[in-house]
């Protein structure tokens, strides 16, 4: 599939992006430079293409399911006054998540680690 190619994208996929280029246009931005942010608020939002075919990265329905729950239990810690590295916040974390955090700021060892370690790594890393 050539790059830029817009086949694998649903038609609500390609309503939503030409509502988004008309919003960005009114606001004076030139036509090219409106088409490009339309179509990465689509991908953002929806992760590409959704047809066959498409990017090929699909998230598992638990996988969302987790890191929503999570995303829930940092922002009710958060108004309750833990700041999100706090450990408290680090703690509410599913293991999964600490990994993906723990990738993110490449703490060595993280694979062997179990989620008291990360838990403690991911403090000490800030």
């Amino acid at each position: 599939m050539p790059r830029g190619d817009k086949d694998t994208y649903t038609d609500k996929q390609k309503r939503k992006a030409e509502h988004i280029e008309e919003s960005y246009e009114h606001k004076g931005l030139s036509k090219d430079e409106a088409e490009a942010r339309a179509w990465a608020t689509v991908n953002k939002q929806s992760g590409g293409g959704e047809r066959k075919g498409g990017s090929g990265r699909t998230t598992a329905s638990s996988e969302k399911q987790t890191a929503r729950s999570d995303s829930a239990k940092r922002a009710a810690k958060t108004r309750q006054g833990h700041s999100r590295t706090s450990g408290s916040s680090l703690e509410s974390q599913s293991k999964q998540s600490l990994m993906v955090e723990a990738r993110s700021k490449d703490i060595k060892g993280r694979s062997s680690m179990t989620k008291a370690q990360l838990v403690a790594a991911l403090g000490r890393h800030g």
